[in-house]
């Protein structure tokens, strides 16, 4: 075991599944020379050569069907889409071929294709840079979807992703990439649809996604010196969702809190809190209550920024309210 960044961790598993399978390649803008402009492909080309690590045009609608055509005749691409915010401009090879071909084909067809982009605000991006689009791609049968914590998930669910049949959109945050996590050095998978218990606690669950698992850790150790004892989960994977984790912290606790920075309304948040409250109603002391980002286009003013995102102090403020007996809502 060794710490590692998460863009360490990414670059690590790529180079792994690659000397493994020799199907897999890397397809994106700026994928091999400059390695990203996050720098985490670094060094993948020298290795494998631009016939696997292969750059494009600025032309995502191209890269993504060509991808999409490799992965039904044989090959396992690795999409790298440079911001997630460009999903947009693949909607159409994503959601209506990728998803749909072994569905179409009565399970003839298999699409082992992944999607590798990210999410995050609080980088002074701006509205166009800044976005957190999981629930998107969440929303069509045929896709699943990662959403990496740290550089421990981040490589096992890449490995795991690249070996499945499926298509599957992985999200990094992308003010992640230089946090260090404990990885092994052997080889290891995280199966898609696990959830992982990071805290256990008796009288509150807080869910949180990618980099809302951290604003969930930080105020599960800002609640515990107010004695309240939070539970803190991260689903590590949004589809498949591990309902029966979530479900059974909920019940042993009876209140909780979902935390994504996706945009609030229609969203994962909304999702995850549906299903408690249908599938645990009778376990509850209180509905379960969504935290997303503001419904606003993420401000480049940095002040105006920091307060769209959920933050340690406003899940723990909930948290207190929801302990106080208060019924509260998200809206």
């Amino acid at each position: 075991m060794r710490n590692i960044t998460l863009s360490q961790a990414v670059n690590e598993a790529l180079a792994e599944e690659m000397r493994r399978d020799d199907t897999v390649f890397i397809i994106g803008e700026d994928v091999a020379e400059a390695g990203t402009p996050f720098k985490v492909l670094s060094g993948l080309v020298e290795e494998f050569g631009t016939d696997r690590v292969i750059d494009t045009p600025i032309a995502e609608p191209g890269f993504m069907g060509l991808a999409v055509g490799a992965a039904l005749t044989g090959a396992r691409p690795v999409v790298d889409l440079m911001f997630g915010d460009f999903i947009f401009l693949i909607m159409d090879q994503l959601c209506n071929q990728a998803a749909k071909a072994h569905y179409m084909s009565g399970g003839k067809l298999k699409v082992p294709l992944v999607l590798r982009t990210n999410l995050g605000a609080t980088r002074r991006s701006a509205a166009q840079h800044s976005q957190s689009l999981h629930a998107l791609v969440a929303h069509i049968p045929g896709l699943k979807v990662a959403m990496p914590s740290s550089a421990y998930e981040a490589k096992g669910l890449m490995k795991s992703a690249i070996r499945d049949d499926n298509p599957v959109v992985i999200f990094e945050d992308k003010l992640m990439y230089n946090d260090k996590a404990p990885v092994p050095e052997e080889d290891f998978l995280i199966p898609l649809g696990q959830a992982n218990v990071l805290r256990e606690g008796r009288d509150i669950t807080l869910i949180g996604t990618s980099s809302m698992v951290q604003v969930c850790q930080k105020a599960a150790e800002i609640l515990s010196g107010e004695g309240i004892d939070a539970e803190v989960i991260d689903p590590r994977t949004i589809v498949p969702l591990d309902e029966a984790t979530l479900l059974a912290s909920a019940k042993k606790t009876s209140r909780v809190i979902v935390v994504d920075e996706g945009h609030q309304s229609f969203g994962i948040t909304g999702e995850i809190a549906s299903r408690i409250n249908e599938k645990a109603f009778y376990h509850l002391d209180a509905p379960a209550l969504r935290m997303g980002a503001m419904d606003v286009p993420v401000p480049f003013s940095p002040a105006l920024e920091d307060i769209t995102v959920p933050t340690p102090e406003g899940v723990a403020e909930n948290a207190r309210r929801l302990m106080s007996g208060e019924m509260i809502h998200a809206a």
